[in-house]
């Protein structure tokens, strides 16, 4: 030990007078028997190997069940961003309709919603918030595909790469 505990003697000595209280007689005997070295103590003091292993292969368990589901909810939550940022994309182009009544075309493409470097007559952007192009969850720039029946904004998913299932699926909007 760092610092010695008085004994049980010297406390006795020093508190005749409340050493006499029964609740306090008690509890100065159990507070000089929890600092006192005893073998039996000691014995019943910490862990044994079996018990730490137990409780290791619990965790174990946990982390192997909680892990996996966890990243499952990641990947979820990934998809469901990018077709709200896909959604507000397309929020962006329909306030760019209105102003200059034209979608971007193929060659403007989605910068057109941040800036008028065309000089496109009507323009009255940027269209996007702090005035930058937003990234897909995966860090890859959004696709601007145009259409006959109006242009979609399209992320290539987890992959990176045109088509894929699942988790890689293309997200078009």
């Amino acid at each position: 030990m760092l610092f010695s505990l008085p004994s049980l003697r010297s406390i006795k000595s020093r508190s005749k007078v409340l050493w006499r209280r029964p609740a306090v007689s008690k509890f100065l005997t159990t507070l000089a028997g929890l600092f006192q070295k005893s073998g039996r103590r000691r014995a019943t003091a910490g862990f044994s190997l079996i018990e730490m292993l137990v409780a290791v292969a619990i965790i174990g368990l946990l982390v192997g069940l909680v892990g996996p589901a966890a990243m499952n909810q990641l990947q979820n939550s990934r998809v469901k961003s990018a077709e709200a940022q896909i959604s507000q994309l397309r929020a962006a182009m329909d306030i760019f309709l209105i102003d200059t009544g034209r979608y971007p075309n193929e060659a403007e493409g989605l910068a057109a919603l941040v800036s008028n470097a065309a000089e496109i007559p009507g323009w009255n952007g940027p269209y996007l918030r702090d005035g930058e192009m937003p990234t897909d969850p995966w860090g890859a720039p959004f696709l601007y595909v145009p259409d006959a029946n109006g242009p979609r904004v399209q992320s290539l998913g987890a992959d990176g790469r045109e088509g894929g299932e699942g988790r890689n699926a293309d997200i078009l909007g």
